[in-house]
């Protein structure tokens, strides 16, 4: 049987060991997904395979979704099996598809080569991180919540107001299966929505603080996603007493060749060191909701990305993650 443990004491972490010969049908899922209640969850000992990875990450999420952030390999289209980024540069902590309202439940990530050196990722409990944040800044965020908005194409429109040129009226008006909202400026049309700056996490119910924030400002230097909800900017002094509270407790996790690193994509943000080289690195991603999840919270009723086959259109220059 394989062997649960939590190695180092000063981490949320559990390990599950594999034991000679055991294959990941071995692990029982209830005990996974207890661990996950608290810790992130690092599978260590099986051998590299994309079907097991397959196979076993649906066991919690059978409803994967598409990442279509740039730069990365469709390892198994039909699974939407991706790798992660395959640049070089580290990347800030966020949970994954935080800037869409289809933030998957779960990320499972599973190493198939790793680099001599560099290219750890990181992680960081959205739960601590919340008990550490300064008393100013907790008091701004709780009860705000964070917008987002982004632009509205074409094929974007067409997807979910079944016209590329809709009228006023139907963006003031979009179906009950459209998570945005939509406003016309001059020549261009937004879509946008809000999330809670502090949420409760979905195993746990804890309250903590994970979004897409981080990740704007220092990779994409771009101070206008997410915004206050009355539309206002974010001050600096904000996200930066943010990620100082975040770096005493973020973590790296040395990748081996077969591990899978499973994470509760709405306690834990991630992120990598940078890698030197990156040729060398492969990492495959499988983004899910969790099994038996009908509606998580602030969630639109019946959302179709936890439905098969959610394939929304790719934006022209979506922002890389992972």
């Amino acid at each position: 049987m394989p062997v649960f443990s939590i190695p180092f004491p000063d981490r949320p972490l559990s390990l599950v060991q594999a034991a000679t010969g055991e294959g990941l049908d071995a692990i029982a899922t209830p005990a996974i997904l207890e661990k996950l209640r608290d810790t992130a969850v690092l599978v260590r000992g099986f051998a590299p395979d994309l079907a097991s990875f397959n196979a076993f990450a649906k066991r919690f999420c059978a409803v994967s979704v598409f990442n279509e952030s740039p730069n990365r390999l469709v390892l198994d289209g039909d699974n939407n099996i991706q790798s992660v980024n395959l640049g070089c540069e580290p990347f800030p902590l966020h949970p994954e598809l935080s800037r869409e309202p289809w933030k998957p439940d779960m990320c499972f990530f599973h190493c198939i080569d790793a680099p001599a050196s560099g290219g750890e990722t990181t992680y960081c409990d959205g739960v601590a991180l919340l008990k550490r944040l300064p008393a100013d800044v907790l008091s701004v965020l709780e009860n705000r919540a964070l917008l987002y908005i982004q632009p509205a194409g074409p094929d974007i429109l067409n997807y979910w107001l079944g016209t590329p040129q809709p009228d006023d009226a139907s963006l003031a008006n979009p179906p009950a299966h459209c998570p945005y909202r939509f406003r016309r400026f001059d020549n261009a049309t937004v879509r946008y929505f809000w999330h809670p700056a502090v949420h409760h996490t979905l195993l746990s119910n804890d309250r903590a603080f994970g979004n897409f924030l981080l990740f704007a400002r220092h990779y994409l230097h771009n101070d206008r996603i997410p915004l206050f909800d009355d539309g206002n900017l974010i001050p600096d002094w904000i996200v930066d007493a943010i990620a100082d509270a975040a770096e005493p407790i973020t973590f790296a996790v040395d990748w081996q060749p077969g591990d899978i690193l499973i994470l509760d994509n709405s306690r834990f943000m991630h992120g990598r060191n940078a890698i030197t080289e990156p040729q060398d690195r492969l990492i495959a991603s499988y983004f899910g909701y969790l099994n038996g999840v009908e509606q998580a919270a602030g969630e639109i009723p019946n959302p179709p990305w936890r439905k098969p086959n959610f394939r929304p259109p790719v934006p022209r220059q979506p922002p890389a993650t992972s």
